[in-house]
């Protein structure tokens, strides 16, 4: 888990919205095609009663991060109401900024963290693709949350490669791509946090609840920094 002071993250995030501002979370996607997998999905999970008076979380992320987001909620009960937009879709897929800028619509909150990931699907997109469309992820999650801290949480590793699908060396590649776009942002390292947990894989790519347990809280840690440092501001 690495972190940065709140003025490189203000600084970095001045940066990025700048770069942004001028383009709409489509535009870097205007001539991309979708890919998709014999089986598509999407997961949104609200409070069931959200407390107006906590701050609001947004996990976004696939099948892992829904896997560890009740962790998550339990170990920020009565610190934030937690949301979830878990999804299949990739960064390169036109239809990713369109899914996330929808959901955010139907919540209509003001998000203060951003814990998010997408890396674990996609198999058809090269990383060349990959890289091209992660502006426009981005640019979608600062228009949902203007305001928030943004946290990027590393794609965990899997148990054994698959071809085509998610192999190791191709997850390496990516999470290596997204560092030239999060600089000055906190990293929650779950690669490195699960690559200790070999033993706890329930298949090839997703963790037990032991696992998903540890990558709950190691989630939830770097969510309360967060917030600390933006009611130190």
């Amino acid at each position: 888990m690495k972190r940065r002071s709140p003025m490189q993250y203000a600084a970095a995030i001045a940066l990025i919205s700048a770069a942004l501002a001028s383009a709409g979370p489509s535009s870097a996607l205007a001539n991309a095609q979708s890919k998709p997998e014999e089986i598509e999905w999407t997961w949104e999970v609200r409070p069931q009663h959200a407390d107006a008076s906590l701050p609001n979380v947004l996990l976004v992320g696939d099948s892992i991060s829904r896997n560890y987001f009740p962790e998550a909620t339990r170990d920020l009960k009565g610190i934030a109401n937690v949301y979830l937009m878990a999804s299949s879709t990739c960064v390169g897929d036109p239809r990713l900024p369109e899914e996330l800028v929808s959901f955010a619509k139907t919540e209509g909150v003001r998000f203060r963290v951003v814990h998010f990931n997408n890396g674990m699907h996609g198999w058809d997109y090269s990383e060349a693709e990959y890289k091209a469309g992660f502006s426009a992820y981005l640019a979608a999650l600062h228009q949902i949350a203007p305001t928030a801290a943004f946290i990027w949480a590393t794609t965990t590793p899997v148990r054994k490669d698959k071809e085509p699908g998610p192999t190791n060396a191709r997850i390496d590649a990516r999470n290596a791509i997204v560092t030239t776009f999060v600089h000055g942002m906190t990293v929650d390292d779950q690669h490195a946090l699960m690559a200790k947990h070999a033993d706890l894989y329930q298949d090839d790519v997703h963790f037990n609840d032991e696992g998903s347990t540890i990558e709950g809280d190691a989630a939830a840690e770097t969510i309360r920094h967060a917030l600390d440092g933006q009611r130190s501001k």
